[in-house]
């Protein structure tokens, strides 16, 4: 059939209208068939407002009560490395917190005296000051306050008491020296709780900025298109309801299997602490900075990758399932938080050699 002119098109439309029931439209051309239009994917434009709830990492955590300065971090660097804090002397800070390894020893759950394991992931000692809390169940209140627990732990470095660790320091004539450099006004500055203020003050400059600082900072060009597609799709999932602040958590408890009962419900969290009916199974919200390279993860170290534990956040907390996409993308993102290690101030320092009286090691 050929088609009408654009006349005829008219005069067929003017007597339909005048109720001719014997005249057919004319046959209209059939449309282009298009294809559906492909799903919209996150877009890598970053609203702003959304980054209030973050903020780059400062140069370090302070604490007014626990001031920094040239001596005390030195001080509190030789003994985050030094061994003989433990009964057998073999265990460090280090030893489970490797500052070489972002500050985790990449295990489920760590060596302590003797081959014990603990019962919990050694989390990361990076970054760590900002968080409201120190350990899984927030039972330290601060750095300088965890710092002085895992020497007394019988699991851990099994010091028997608290005069026991002065009695090594005390034998090591260049700690003394040291102990009453930094604590001047006291008449026995060699004392656990000042150990572990030193320990907390070098902790609180253990800051690894990455390239998501640059970005915070209007370093637009410091992430990709894919990376920021991938932070629009962690804020779009729910994470940042308790992944947020400089530290991108460590500000908050929450319980784990929020929405859906986590596997295992051996270690009830909080509750240990507190006996509260309302803490089973709640924890300290870990911080995602350099997440990429401090599993395994949650406080068991039950899950292996990265991969996996995004897809059991958004499942269990958030009662989502996310896809293979959305999880390549929000993992993309989290791997700009792998920050810069500090080098030059995580090196191991030259240690003070023991003294005629210190204490030899006890394997028991």
């Amino acid at each position: 059939m050929k088609m009408l002119g654009h006349a005829g098109v008219l005069l067929i439309a003017a007597v339909t209208l005048l109720g001719c029931k014997d005249t057919k439209p004319a046959e209209q051309p059939k449309a282009v068939e298009e294809k559906p239009a492909a799903a919209a994917g996150p877009s890598s434009e970053i609203d702003k407002a959304v980054l209030a709830a973050f903020g780059p990492l400062p140069p370090a955590f302070e604490n007014p009560q626990n001031t920094l300065s040239d001596a005390k971090l030195n001080l509190g660097r030789m003994l985050y490395f030094d061994t003989r804090l433990s009964k057998n002397h073999d265990i460090s800070c280090n030893s489970c917190h490797g500052l070489d390894t972002y500050g985790v020893d990449s295990k489920k759950t760590s060596e302590g005296h003797r081959k014990q394991l603990g019962s919990r992931n050694s989390p990361t000692t990076y970054n760590a000051a900002a968080h409201l809390a120190q350990f899984w169940d927030g039972r330290a209140k601060d750095v300088e306050e965890q710092a002085g627990g895992p020497m007394m732990n019988p699991v851990e470095m099994a010091m028997p008491a608290e005069a026991k660790v002065v009695e090594v320091l005390t034998s090591i004539p260049e700690y003394v020296k040291l102990f009453k450099e930094v604590y001047p006004a006291e008449k026995q500055p060699v004392t656990l709780k000042n150990a572990a203020a030193a320990i907390g003050a070098f902790e609180r400059k253990l800051i690894t900025p990455s390239r998501w600082d640059k970005f915070l900072a209007g370093d637009t060009a410091a992430i990709t298109d894919e990376e920021k597609k991938g932070f629009n799709t962690f804020v779009a999932t729910g994470c940042t309801q308790c992944h947020n602040g400089p530290a991108v958590g460590g500000g908050m408890y929450m319980k784990l299997g929020l929405v859906k009962p986590w596997p295992n419900q051996k270690d009830l969290g909080r509750f240990e602490v507190t006996k509260a009916e309302g803490d089973k199974m709640v924890f300290k919200v870990p911080s995602l900075r350099n997440i990429e390279k401090t599993g395994p993860y949650f406080h068991d170290g039950s899950v292996a990758t990265l991969d996996e534990a995004v897809r059991n956040m958004a499942e269990y907390q958030l009662g989502k399932k996310i896809d293979d996409t959305q999880g390549k993308l929000i993992g993309s993102w989290l791997k700009t938080l792998t920050g810069e290690l500090p080098a030059a101030y995580i090196t191991r320092p030259v240690l003070p050699p023991n003294g005629p009286k210190t204490p030899k090691p006890d394997p028991t």
